[in-house]
């Protein structure tokens, strides 16, 4: 009820680090922001395609993986896990955790968007890292929707082809290292991230969360620094907290010494005539 009446209101969207609700943005711009950033990503599929055939798996088998994941970072775990010999057990676990940060953005974009029922199953498909940057971004739900369609459209077209013509071509291409394909996805993400963090706070979490994150990599299964770095978050605003409660009660203090320092005042009469006063006998 409450996302139906805000939709009918002006479908605003909101959220810190977000622009001026009151500022409209041209379709076309939307679309040419999410177009940017869906061939930029999407191009990063070839690194994809030829690192998926270097680690044995089939072309069949690759494409499958773009088609039904669909998830950048979980793709290159699974596979990099794989190509360095590991369990193929142990490669899917690390995978999934690397995938489970989608579903905190699902939470996020089903009050953004507020999609039909009908459509939500599809749209889920679409829920990344890129897709949710770009929706994010964008100053009213009109503009989210269409930047998050474009971005997710653009991109899973052309990380399947790209994919494909990876896994296919794997031997001509070489090593994807030179290319610096693999970093196009994280460096494309970093970007849109960066204009959001505009409080001290926000720069503090996303800070946090690289060193723990960062810290925890040599340590830890693939995708589990991912998901322990999030605790950045609770972890600033718990300090951001004890700070403000500290900084509350010494201005109390203070007003309370003074208050009661008024209110243990004598009479002003106490101290002698005061203006207005009808002098005593043999004051004069």
């Amino acid at each position: 009820m409450a996302e139906q009446t805000a939709f009918a209101a002006g479908t605003r969207a909101e959220g810190p680090g977000r622009p001026d609700p009151g500022e409209e943005k041209p379709d076309r711009a939307v679309v040419r922001d999410a177009l940017g950033v869906g061939i930029a990503v999407g191009l990063s599929g070839f690194a994809f395609g030829v690192t998926s055939a270097g680690s044995g798996l089939t072309v069949l088998q690759t494409c499958a993986l773009s088609l039904l994941v669909f998830t950048g970072a979980s793709q290159f775990a699974l596979v990099g896990a794989l190509a360095a010999g590991g369990n193929p057990f142990t490669a899917a676990a690390g995978a999934f955790f690397l995938g489970v940060r989608n579903a905190f953005y699902g939470l996020r974009l089903s009050q953004l968007l507020a999609l039909p029922r009908a459509v939500r199953p599809f749209a889920a498909q679409w829920v990344i890292d890129e897709t949710t940057a770009v929706a994010l971004a964008q100053p009213t739900r009109r503009a989210a929707r269409i930047g998050f369609t474009v971005t997710g459209l653009s991109l899973y077209l052309l990380w399947n082809l790209t994919t494909l013509l990876g896994a296919l071509g794997a031997e001509a291409i070489g090593d994807t290292d030179a290319w610096g394909l693999d970093a196009a996805g994280p460096a494309v993400f970093l970007a849109l991230l960066a204009p959001m963090l505009t409080s001290t706070t926000e720069r503090a979490v996303a800070g946090l969360a690289v060193v723990l994150g960062l810290a925890l990599l040599p340590v830890l299964p693939a995708g589990v620094p991912v998901l322990l770095a999030a605790l950045a978050a609770p972890a600033v605003l718990w300090v951001r907290g004890r700070r403000g409660a500290s900084e509350v009660p010494a201005r109390g203090g203070g007003g309370a010494s003074e208050g009661s320092a008024r209110d243990g005042e004598e009479p002003r009469g106490g101290d002698g005539p005061q203006e207005g006063d009808e002098p005593r006998k043999g004051e004069r």
